[in-house]
This record gives C-alpha cells, sequence and structure tokens, in this order.
C-alpha cells in the first residue's frame, strides 16, 4: 500500500512579491488562479511549473524557487498570459521582471543560451533600430558555440539569403530607438 506523502508546509514572506511587483508595476496579489494564462500558454508543456502556479509561487515568496525555474527562462513572452487574464495583470512582464531579477542577483539561467540570445537581440535593435537577424544570429553563434557554430550555420544562411528571407546590410539606424535604450540606461543608473 502507497503512503500518501504530506503537503509541505509554506511560510508566507511578502518581501519577494513586494521586490517583483515594485519591478514588474503589477499587483502579483490581484491573481486568484483561474488558469487562464496556463491554459492559453503554447509552451507550458515545457515549464517545470506553469503560469498560474509561479505566479502563486511569487505570491507565497519563494524566491529560490522562482528564480531557480525553467519558466521564466521558457516564456517566449509571446503575451498570450497577459491577453488571457481577466485581472489585466501583466505575466509576461512579470516573467521578464524575473529574468532581470535572476540576472541581477547573479542567479545563474537554468536555460544558458536564452540569456545569450536576449542580449545578442537587443544589442542588434540597439545598434540598427530593429533586429538585424543576420548580425544577431552570428553574435548568438559565436557566443555559444564559437567559429566552428558559425562556420556550421553559413550554409543556412546563404540559403535564407537567396530565399530573400534576410538581408545583408541592416537598415539604417534609427535615431528614435537610440533615445529609448539611452533614456532607459540612464534611469538603470
Amino acid at each position: 500500500m502507497a503512503v500518501a506523502e504530506l503537503p509541505r508546509t509554506v511560510v508566507p514572506n511578502s518581501s519577494f512579491r513586494k521586490q517583483v511587483d515594485a519591478q514588474s508595476g503589477e499587483t502579483i496579489a490581484a491573481c486568484y488562479q483561474c488558469e487562464k494564462c496556463t491554459n492559453g500558454c503554447p509552451l507550458a508543456f515545457a515549464m517545470d511549473i506553469v503560469p498560474h502556479k509561479l505566479m502563486r509561487s511569487v505570491h507565497l515568496g519563494l524566491k529560490d524557487e522562482v528564480l531557480s525555474s525553467d519558466t521564466i527562462w521558457v516564456c517566449a513572452s509571446c503575451e498570450t498570459c497577459t491577453t488571457r487574464c481577466p485581472n489585466g495583470i501583466d505575466i509576461a512582464h512579470v516573467m521578464d521582471s524575473l529574468r532581470q531579477i535572476s540576472q541581477s542577483e547573479g542567479i545563474k539561467a537554468s536555460q544558458a543560451q536564452v540569456p545569450i540570445f536576449h542580449r545578442a537581440f537587443l544589442a542588434s535593435v540597439k545598434r540598427f533600430g530593429r533586429v538585424h537577424e543576420g548580425e544577431m544570429a552570428a553574435v548568438y553563434a559565436l557566443r555559444t558555440g564559437g567559429l566552428k557554430r558559425l562556420m556550421g550555420m553559413g550554409g543556412m544562411g546563404l540559403d535564407m539569403f537567396k530565399k530573400g528571407q534576410i538581408k545583408i546590410l541592416p537598415n539604417r539606424p534609427n535615431k528614435q530607438v537610440r533615445d529609448i535604450f539611452r533614456a532607459a540606461e540612464r534611469k538603470g543608473q
């Protein structure tokens, strides 16, 4: 006969919830666990803590569990959860805030390549005003697999160029986007 395990006892700690509320500008306590975010999430199958449970974990103050989860790195920020939330919580932004908190506290990402992709993407947007796929892919390949990986992607890149899917030269830099990045950097100091 199997013996049932007792549920673990969790003593709520509001300090982490308050930190996430402040970072994201959202009210985590407004989540009443309707599960609409999880039911609509196209990546819930790949998450170790599905979105509504992650929100509850933040609410309870389970900082270590949340910041070391795969979920915050697997989230594609597609905003389906945000759209479906009946309380108007921007859950995708909460996920982004959790990634930022995790990195600022030096917690190693469970999905190591995601922060590398994120930095390559933002650097390309900052530089050109929008993402230049060729440059971003090259930077990502070099940082995740070195020259060998970059050379291995050359054939695919050439095929995409021939089909008109990527451009060799980026768009002209966009001053408005650069100004947004500058303002965000000043605000972060």
